[in-house]
């Protein structure tokens, strides 16, 4: 089982009080995350203040760092460590820019970069930024924008002409280190699942109630085979929320009462069982989390990936990534 944290790249005013952390302190977090014996770090991308944070956080404005120039900050300051996005929103991407940053990244960082690509969040940040696509499907965007990544990052010389992106005779090099590049797909619905059997090296979805997280496995195991692949070709890597405490009360408590809440409710669209919030996630005592843990283990979980900590503070935050990594990880 591999673990990994989720930086808060994008998460002020969303789960952290505004200001959280700056530059120095991703670097940081990553040298921290490395010497503990973390997998990965991840970012997540957002690039205006969604409405409701604005509500709650009148007057205030929160600081989204640009994950892939932040990641590259942490590979380049880090020996071992992978940097991946959670997740990259492909619809506010241009493919070809994103394919020569991404090779770059890989190639700088020693071949330690995960692309991790979605739909993103909220609409309201592509619409913001895109107000002549505001009509457009972000699914359709993201199946062409997938497509013309691999072309771009396999092909000696690409070329594409779609409903959204054109490109001619594009000769992209250097590729990427990693070989095959190990793209990752985000989200947790039914068409992220097909998405992820028929391109993806990781599937890293939200959370879902541990039935249907393992219903959505055996799905994505079963059609992968179906469609010519390894079964085990797509690693199971979801996103989950983690908090410790010295009892579940008190981490349940320590929950509820964090910002990440407001975030999970404004994402109710995504038809998840909120009051299950606190038990598919790793939330509780390291006893409690450790028995998630092996349940995770048995329903084909590989990754927990990118995990998220409601914290007041980034000293919080380090403590609760340490305590992780002590009583948790080391014992799993």
């Amino acid at each position: 089982m591999k673990f990994s944290i989720c930086l808060s790249t994008g998460f002020e005013g969303v789960m952290y009080p505004i200001p959280f952390a700056g530059p120095g302190d991703f670097v940081a977090q990553a040298q921290l995350c490395e010497r503990l014996g973390y997998h990965s770090v991840w970012g997540n991308d957002h690039i205006t203040t969604q409405k409701y944070v604005t509500e709650l956080h009148p007057g205030k404005a929160p600081n989204f760092y640009e994950p892939l120039i932040t990641l590259a900050m942490c590979a380049q300051a880090t020996e071992r460590l992978m940097v991946g996005t959670a997740l990259l929103v492909m619809p506010m991407r241009e493919p070809v820019y994103l394919a020569k940053q991404v090779a770059t990244l890989d190639r700088l960082s020693g071949g330690r970069f995960i692309l991790a690509v979605g739909l993103g969040a909220y609409r309201e940040e592509f619409t913001a930024m895109s107000p002549r696509l505001k009509g457009a499907r972000r699914g359709d965007m993201l199946d062409e924008g997938i497509e013309a990544f691999l072309e771009l990052i396999i092909e000696t010389s690409a070329s594409h002409d779609g409903d959204f992106y054109a490109f001619k005779d594009v000769a992209m090099f250097p590729k990427p280190k990693q070989d095959p590049y190990p793209l990752f797909i985000g989200g947790h619905n039914m068409a992220t699942v097909e998405r992820a059997a028929r391109y993806g090296h990781g599937w890293l979805s939200g959370w879902r109630p541990l039935p249907e997280l393992e219903e959505r496995i055996k799905i994505l195991k079963n059609r992968t085979a179906e469609l010519g692949r390894p079964q085990d070709a797509v690693e199971i890597a979801p996103q989950f929320s983690m908090l410790l405490a010295k009892t579940d009360e008190e981490a349940e408590t320590n929950y509820m009462a964090s910002g990440l809440v407001a975030h999970r409710q404004s994402l109710a669209y995504t038809a998840r069982d909120l009051s299950q919030q606190v038990a598919a996630n790793l939330v509780g005592s390291p006893n409690t989390v450790i028995e998630k843990i092996e349940k995770l283990k048995s329903i084909g979980v590989d990754h927990c990936s990118a995990l998220m900590i409601p914290a007041n503070t980034l000293a919080e935050m380090n403590d609760q990534i340490e305590w992780f990594a002590h009583d948790v990880m080391a014992k799993v």
